[in-house]
Formats: C-alpha cells, sequence, structure tokens
C-alpha cells in the first residue's frame, strides 16, 4: 500500500497527482499530516504543494475534459468530504490515462459519486442564495451569517457582488470562521476571532445597538408578513423543513422570537 502525506489544499491534491506521474507509483490512500497512519504500508511519501505543478497538471486537464467537468471536480472539492481527495485524484488519473472524455461515463462509479457530490454542493450554493436574511448595521454594511453543510460560500460570491451592487456588505460562514466583505470596489476575504472588536458577530445576529435605526421595524415588518401569508390549514411542516432545511433557520428573521 502507498500513502501520500498532503496538507489538504486542492493545489496540494493537484501536485500529489504529479508526483505520482513523476514517481511512477499512485497513493492508494491520501492523508494528512496528523492523520493515523494504516498498520501496514509500503512506501510513505510526503508531497510538498508546488503552485507550478499544480498548474501543469490543471493545463493538461483542459486538454481532457470540459470546462463544466473541471468546475465539478472544484466545487465538489469544497464538499470537504473525507473522501472526496482520494476520488477527485482517481478521477483526474482517469481522465488522463483515458483516450477520450470520461466526463458522462456514469457507469464508472467514481464519475457518478462525483456527479452526486457536486449536485449536494450546488444545492447548498442554490441555498445559501435563497436564504440570506441581512441585518443593517448603523454605518450601512449589511451583514448575513450562515452555517452551510458545505464549504460553499466562495461559490455566492459573484451572485451577491452583482445582485447588491451598491450597498457594503458581509457574508459570513459562522462554522468554517470566515466570510467576505465588499466595501463597493472589491471583495476581500475576513475573519473574525473572540479577542476583535467585531467578536460579536459571531454569534451570527447584529447587536440590537448596532443595527441601522430603521432595521429592527423592518424585521418586525418582515415577520408580520411572513406569518400574514401563512395559511393555517395548509400547514406542512414535513414538506416546510423540505424546502428550507432547519439548519437555516437559526439566521433566518422570521423564525427569531
Amino acid at each position: 500500500m502507498n500513502i501520500y502525506i498532503y496538507d489538504k489544499t486542492f493545489d496540494g491534491l493537484l501536485t500529489a497527482v504529479f508526483d505520482a506521474y513523476f514517481r511512477k507509483t499512485f497513493p492508494d490512500e491520501l492523508l494528512s499530516e496528523g492523520d493515523a497512519l494504516p498498520l501496514f504500508y509500503d512506501e510513505l511519501h510526503t508531497v510538498v504543494t508546488d503552485e507550478e505543478k499544480a498548474a501543469r497538471v490543471w493545463r493538461g486537464l483542459q486538454k481532457k475534459v470540459s470546462s463544466s467537468a473541471l468546475g465539478c471536480l472544484t466545487q465538489s472539492w469544497l464538499s470537504e468530504l473525507p473522501e472526496v481527495g482520494m476520488l477527485i485524484f482517481r478521477y483526474i488519473r482517469k481522465a488522463i490515462d483515458s483516450p477520450r472524455s470520461i466526463e458522462t461515463n456514469f457507469a464508472d462509479p467514481d464519475v457518478l459519486q462525483l456527479a452526486q457530490i457536486w449536485k449536494k454542493v450546488d444545492g447548498e450554493r442554490v441555498h445559501l442564495m435563497q436564504f440570506v436574511r441581512f441585518q443593517k448595521a448603523a454605518d450601512g454594511t449589511f451583514f448575513a451569517a450562515f452555517e452551510p453543510q458545505f464549504n460553499a460560500l466562495p461559490l455566492t460570491v459573484h451572485h451577491f457582488k452583482d445582485r447588491f451592487a451598491d450597498q457594503k456588505w458581509i457574508i459570513y460562514d459562522m462554522k468554517r470562521r470566515y466570510g467576505f466583505y465588499y466595501d463597493l470596489q472589491e471583495v476581500t476575504t475576513i475573519s473574525f476571532d473572540d479577542d476583535s472588536r467585531e467578536s460579536h458577530l459571531i454569534t451570527g445576529m447584529l447587536d440590537e445597538s448596532l443595527m441601522d435605526k430603521d432595521e429592527k421595524l423592518f424585521q418586525q415588518l418582515w415577520k408580520t408578513y411572513f406569518k400574514a401569508i401563512c395559511i393555517k390549514e395548509r400547514i406542512n411542516p414535513r414538506k416546510h423543513r423540505q424546502d428550507m432545511p432547519v439548519r437555516y433557520w437559526k439566521y433566518l428573521t422570521e423564525k427569531q422570537r
């Protein structure tokens, strides 16, 4: 059994592919530093992430599969599932070795599983755009928090920048403790820690003292509207949870008491 140790980054994964072809030995398992090693293995190789090697692998892939298939790879990587690294590695190896494109060969279990993961991550991207609830701060910045199942927040940045181009905003992943800030010019990655002056945002909700003077009123109007359009006789909790996953309720204005 061959083991490769890498840094759990996408560039690190592509570098592992490069190393495997260069060494002519392919890993049976991809692990990160600190992971428990199998009791028995033949070879252990530590991958040193190299952007140039990663770029060469990516350019090679561009000749083998379509841009949509490449997007599927990067989007599936954001699932952060334990097996996704090895899955993408096998997919890339098959794509490189095959004389024709493998991206629609769903009889291959790796191609099928990767397509299923992509669908889940893309569904999370759509949910983030559907269930965003911005709160307006006193300085005019709009703040929204999420706890997505997958790391899909980067996939929504273009949408929010285009949709709210005339507003300063922050979208924040509470689970992974990072987000994006748009200042009307560019989007930057941000992170709040417990000791920062923005630490109150870690709760995901603005303190009332920091809200815009009309924000509380608009929140109450939204709750009233939400309650008014609800037809009691047609309430279907199961369908409601299916269409609006419970993990999003914590940051929905209409769900706040």
